[in-house]
């Protein structure tokens, strides 16, 4: 048994079995893989995947166990090396934080500043993905710290924080007719084509619900992944834009109005979360306390 062998099976798993996507991940060949697989089974004198034909479908009983414990050697492998790294170069080195991008537009640069003036020599690797993919690369190893709205706050083996907490606004052109509708309801926001999130994404499920509620259908025109795109549609009339309160920067958006929906939509909070067990380097906690500053002690993660 080898840490070659331990890498083929975790990315095995995260590449859905497809031993061409492991072959390429790793640097090796398709038939080395294979190999390596099957020379963990015959030294242990088990079958770890589930067969059709010569591809691999699945994991069996003991593969699902088997995979619990490579995953934890993998992971302190990669603590032992944070742990040299803390040590023999205790203000260098990189950190990854994955994030929507929402997060890295509008709530993050104020934090990214202050730590780049406190840890210079750190590379800051901001990934802008989904919630779902920020879940993977935190429990994959891919990522330090992750930062989203969704997915993140009851998915086993993450440790999360409440960042801020926000609610939607609605967007509209300057002059549009419900800037004089007192008080804005859903029932006049419906009449028109709205522009929002994906499903998934920035609190997308609390609008959904928030129309449920009332009984109203709303005519959902466009969807987009960020914000941005959603106002450079909203500004060419194309309908009316539901966006979180923070992605609204008057500055930017001259020609854009934004109309308070907290009384209409439950409020979202952005969560922070890291994997459990995780050795993360000090500057990383660092990081961590610029986003929350009133983190208490017992709330620590160190």
């Amino acid at each position: 048994m080898n840490f070659q062998q331990l890498r083929i099976i975790s990315e095995t798993v995260r590449q859905h079995y497809n031993l061409t996507e492991v072959a390429n991940a790793l640097f090796t060949s398709q038939s080395g893989v294979s190999k390596h697989i099957k020379d963990l089974e015959d030294e242990l004198g088990i079958e770890l995947f589930i067969r059709k034909g010569k591809r691999l479908t699945g994991l069996t009983e003991p593969g699902k166990e088997l995979v619990k414990i490579v995953e934890r050697i993998l992971l302190d492998t990669r603590n032992i090396k944070r742990l040299a790294e803390q040590f023999s170069q205790h203000d260098q080195g990189q950190l990854t934080v994955a994030t929507t991008h929402t997060q890295a537009q509008y709530a993050l640069p104020t934090v990214v500043e202050k730590f780049k003036k406190i840890f210079p020599k750190v590379h800051l690797a901001l990934h802008q993905s989904s919630p779902g993919e920020i879940v993977s690369m935190l429990l994959g190893g891919q990522a330090d710290i992750g930062i989203a709205t969704e997915a993140l706050e009851n998915t086993v083996d993450l440790v999360s924080f409440p960042y801020y907490t926000w609610h939607h606004a609605i967007i509209v052109p300057a002059g549009h007719p419900l800037q004089s509708a007192h008080p804005l309801t859903l029932e006049a926001i419906a009449e028109y084509p709205i522009i929002t999130y994906h499903h998934g994404f920035t609190g997308r499920s609390r609008i959904d619900h928030a129309f449920s509620q009332a009984g109203v259908v709303p005519d959902i025109a466009m969807s987009a992944l960020d914000a941005d795109v959603i106002k450079t549609y909203v500004a060419l009339g194309l309908g009316v834009g539901i966006i979180a309160s923070v992605a609204f920067v008057p500055e930017r958006d001259a020609m854009l109005v934004r109309l308070d929906g907290s009384h209409l939509f439950e409020k979202n909070t952005t969560h922070i979360s890291i994997r459990q067990n995780h050795y993360l380097r000090d500057y990383a906690y660092c990081f961590i306390e610029l986003c929350i500053p009133t983190l208490s002690e017992s709330m620590k993660i160190r």
